[in-house]
């Protein structure tokens, strides 16, 4: 039903709530919940309202009131890792001396223990294949499995 079709079904005592309605707020009164604002010149009391609600929100002396919202983390972020992608000078004379003499070698230990990215890593056990200082004992997938090289056993 639109509201002409409503007003014109009003009964008995509908017809008077709508007539006081009228009477004492004008014929806008049925779309507002509201009465009208009251023109305060000094500032008075809803002022002073607003006043007490702004600093019992800066001050952490207020009782009651709403909560904040809990605002839930991302997680736990992990650091970006700045690895070498080429070998600098002091890095591969470290390559050289200390990775021949660990027992296991793996590229993913080469790439922590000096910092470089994983493909550098897997270049330089193929270096050091190659020169004879490891050896390969499995490769499966991208994994591969390195061990020093020992001179009695070859």
């Amino acid at each position: 039903k639109t509201a002409y079709e409503i007003r014109l079904s009003l009964v008995g005592s509908e017809m008077c709530i709508r007539d006081s309605i009228n009477a004492e707020y004008g014929p806008f009164a049925l779309f507002s919940n509201m009465p009208p604002k009251k023109d305060d010149k000094k500032g008075g009391k809803s002022k002073q309202i607003q006043a007490s609600k702004a600093s019992a929100k800066s001050g952490s002396s207020g009782g009651g009131g709403k909560a904040k919202k809990k605002k839930w983390s991302k997680g736990k972020v992990k650091e970006k890792l700045a690895n070498l992608v080429v070998f600098d000078k002091p890095t591969y004379d470290k390559l050289l001396k200390e990775v021949p003499s660990y027992k296991l070698i793996t590229p993913s230990i080469i790439s922590d223990r000096l910092k470089v990215n994983g493909s550098l890593a897997r270049r330089a056990l193929r270096h050091l294949e190659d020169k004879g200082l490891v050896k390969r004992v499995a490769r499966h997938g991208a994994q591969s499995i390195y061990t020093r090289a020992t001179a009695g056993k070859d």
